[in-house]
């Protein structure tokens, strides 16, 4: 009997299609693409940034998701290389349910993708590449969208923490990309307006080995400080000629914040007893500008990641604190869309109601002539203290 009643709804289903029963089925989630260094020599602002994104993706996901649908963050690893950029986004931008792609450091990788970026009309969210060029790209609409520094501020910044010092023979130290050349003509520009010019201006390429030429040039012209703008490795080359030099002519150096996102400091430490060097950064969650909002980050954190056990172990922390600033700016903008469009997200992204982030205080993060939701208030000097943790100076 049982046969004959199996073989007889077999048959009606046969004839009958709808009347089979539905598989559920979760909704697909929506995507977030990361495509940044994470596995070369800036591999730790890459993780950083991934790990940002991660913890607000679990806030956001935890009250429900999006429109339905869950966030979920696809990681492609890029390696500092331009090529391999451009093919990231090339992907990223025909996976099904993609709404945004996070960048990561170099701002040589970000400029070779802003062509295909805006081809394909994909929203793509800066939360460290400071070359002012990524968003003041002339692209109409603009789909880039940064909560980071910007090198036309940075520039000046910088030079105006050198003169703070009483330095006035100011070289600088520039790394040869349109990362180095944004913060040229930025740094000139703050030092003619003080009726002053470089002392020098030494190039170094990316991944250089030697820097012979760029301490002739420091010898022959005498700086007091040095500006530096670097990653890294060739930070670390820097801060190595300059610790071997005898005690009377070593020179401060004040950095741009490239040289946090790799492992400086593990290799720099004996040399820092050596050498006075400061940097540039936006956030500290030793010092968080909202202890509040800072404190539970920190302990989903140091919850979810094995590595860290206390807020001194979060590193890199600007590239962390702000991906998750941005995920949550992307949600709300989703959200007031109501659809995943880009072209509708990237509209709402400019017409956001005010925010309190991480940060800062967001109102609103961006407009129509304004996508860069960080300014030159947001900047402040650090230096490492010595079992490497990042502390703002007071």
């Amino acid at each position: 009997m049982n046969y004959k009643i199996r073989m007889l709804t077999f048959s009606l289903i046969l004839l009958f299609p709808f009347l089979a029963p539905k598989a559920y089925s979760e909704p697909l989630p929506l995507i977030i693409g990361l495509d940044a260094d994470i596995s070369s020599g800036s591999a730790r602002s890459g993780i950083a940034i991934q790990r940002g994104a991660e913890l607000a993706i679990d806030e956001i996901n935890a009250e429900g998701g999006i429109l339905g649908r869950a966030l979920k963050l696809v990681s492609r690893d890029h390696r500092g290389n331009p090529a391999r950029g451009v093919d990231n986004i090339e992907e990223f931008s025909s996976m099904e349910g993609v709404v945004a792609i996070l960048g990561g450091l170099h701002t040589p990788v970000a400029l070779s993708e802003l062509k295909l970026i805006h081809e394909k009309k994909m929203i793509y969210l800066s939360p460290w590449a400071a070359g002012t060029p990524i968003v003041k790209n002339g692209y109409d609409p603009n789909f880039v969208f940064r909560v980071s520094v910007r090198d036309q501020y940075a520039g000046g910044f910088l030079v105006s923490e050198a003169l703070k010092r009483g330095h006035k023979k100011i070289a600088l130290v520039l790394e040869n990309t349109g990362w180095g050349r944004s913060n040229e003509r930025a740094m000139k520009e703050a030092l003619k307006n003080e009726g002053l010019e470089p002392a020098v201006i030494s190039w170094f390429h990316w991944g250089a080995a030697d820097f012979e030429g760029v301490f002739t040039d420091l010898e022959r012209t005498n700086p007091d400080v040095i500006l530096l703008v670097a990653n890294a490795p060739e930070g670390l080359k820097v801060v190595q000629k300059m610790a071997n030099l005898q005690q009377k002519n070593r020179i401060p150096i004040i950095s741009h914040w490239g040289i946090t996102g790799g492992n400086f400091f593990t290799q720099a430490k004996p040399l820092l007893k050596e050498v006075s060097l400061s940097f540039l950064q936006t956030f500290s969650f030793i010092q968080p500008t909202f202890p509040d909002r800072s404190k539970q980050v920190v302990k989903a954190y140091t919850e979810r990641y094995p590595d860290a056990k206390s807020v001194k172990d979060i590193f890199a922390p600007v590239g962390t604190a702000h991906a998750y600033d941005l995920v949550h700016l992307l949600a709300r903008a989703i959200k007031k869309a109501g659809v995943i469009d880009h072209s509708v997200v990237r509209n709402a992204l400019e017409n956001l109601e005010p925010y309190k982030g991480l940060v800062r205080n967001y109102a609103p993060a961006f407009t129509s002539t304004k996508h860069d939701a960080l300014d030159a208030t947001d900047f402040k000097l650090a230096s490492y203290d010595l079992n490497g943790v990042i502390t703002p100076f007071e």
